[in-house]
């Protein structure tokens, strides 16, 4: 027998090799390590849309004898596609709540409500940087529409891959219900989602709101 073989027996006085003797069995990740890389990348995230907050805050008022935000925003239209992603955002939390009694049809049911209020808010976006740009006022005219382009259509990029993910998400439920790793997967978009409805929130208000006084 190979002297670094270990006896069962503690009494017997045989000492763990080097390489072994730190070694503990079982499940070595972290409890719960999913849910806390997620909420480090949304705080990446975060950074990511301060930096364009604060683009926009320096060169909005930037206009190069072009058209302002109160010559372009239309007000009705924003408030509409604004009440579909807070809608979605309730939608998702009826799914979440239906995940919770284990019920997958109703999840799928409400997650695909969801959707739909997301694609409705995509759509809608996509008619306004069209009609904006139509209108000659793409992101090229002036630092402001720059600034605006950028910061707005870098949410619809975010809502664009969260629709995504979610349709990913619903083919995996059906294939395997409501296991954890799913529940996990739901949990981590729902924060993405709810994230995104805080930061169009602060949109809503900083841009479009602040966007229309003289």
């Amino acid at each position: 027998m190979s002297d670094t073989t270990l006896s069962p027996n503690p009494s017997a006085g045989v000492t763990a090799p080097d390489n072994l003797r730190f070694y503990v069995p079982g499940e070595h990740h972290v409890q719960n390590g999913t849910l806390l890389g997620f909420w480090l990348y949304l705080m990446s995230d975060c950074l990511i849309f301060a930096c364009l907050f604060a683009v926009y805050g320096v060169l909005g008022r930037s206009y190069a004898a072009g058209p302002s935000g109160a010559d372009l925003f239309d007000l009705p239209l924003v408030a509409l596609n604004t009440s579909m992603l807070l809608l979605s955002s309730i939608t998702y939390g009826f799914a979440m709540l239906e995940m919770q009694k284990k019920k997958l049809n109703a999840t799928l049911a409400w997650l695909a409500i969801t959707g739909l209020l997301g694609c409705a808010f995509i759509g809608l976006e996509l008619y306004e940087f069209a009609h904006l740009i139509h209108e000659g006022a793409g992101p090229q005219r002036s630092a402001f529409l720059s600034s605006f382009f950028a910061l707005v259509g870098t949410h619809g990029l975010h809502v664009s891959f969260g629709i995504v993910w979610l349709v990913v998400l619903m083919v995996q439920l059906k294939q395997r219900g409501l296991v954890g790793e799913n529940r996990r997967r739901l949990m981590c978009l729902s924060m993405f989602w709810h994230f995104l409805d805080v930061v169009w929130i602060g949109v809503f208000t900083f841009v479009y709101l602040m966007g229309v006084l003289p």
